[in-house]
């Protein structure tokens, strides 16, 4: 029984991330501008750097702080495009290139994005055990 809430969080996680890109299409096609699609782009790889330096532990050597030079490096990195992806159509729709409604249906949808793939990591996260 335990996997019915697993399918119930991968459908519910599904539906937030198509609304999210949904979002994302409209804002580009109903103000026949398609720049606020590079905010998806934006948006799905913001994780990676994340993801591909948080395995990259602490050398024996650093007593003195708990995490890893790499995983801050990773964790800089995410964060720096994440506040691309939002202030990307901030800045096009400053300087008058998308309209302001397309801005704020791609920043809505961007962190629907961005927030379905963080829910989704943290759900089907899988602890390390200290006995592997």
């Amino acid at each position: 029984m335990a996997w019915h809430a697993g399918i119930k969080t991968v459908i519910l996680l599904s539906f937030v991330l198509a609304v999210g890109f949904l979002m994302i299409i409209l804002s580009c096609a109903l103000f026949a501008n398609w720049l606020p699609l590079l905010v998806a782009l934006i948006f799905v790889l913001a994780p990676l750097p994340n993801a591909v330096f948080s395995h990259c532990g602490a050398d024996d050597f650093s007593t003195d702080y708990e995490g890893s030079g790499p995983a801050d490096l990773g964790r800089f990195i995410t964060s720096t495009i994440v506040v691309t992806g939002f202030a990307l159509p901030l800045v096009l729709a400053h300087s008058e290139v998308i309209k302001p409604a397309a801005c704020g249906m791609s920043i809505v949808g961007g962190s629907l994005v961005y927030g379905t793939i963080l829910a989704y990591t943290a759900a089907f996260k899988q602890e390390d055990s200290e006995y592997d």
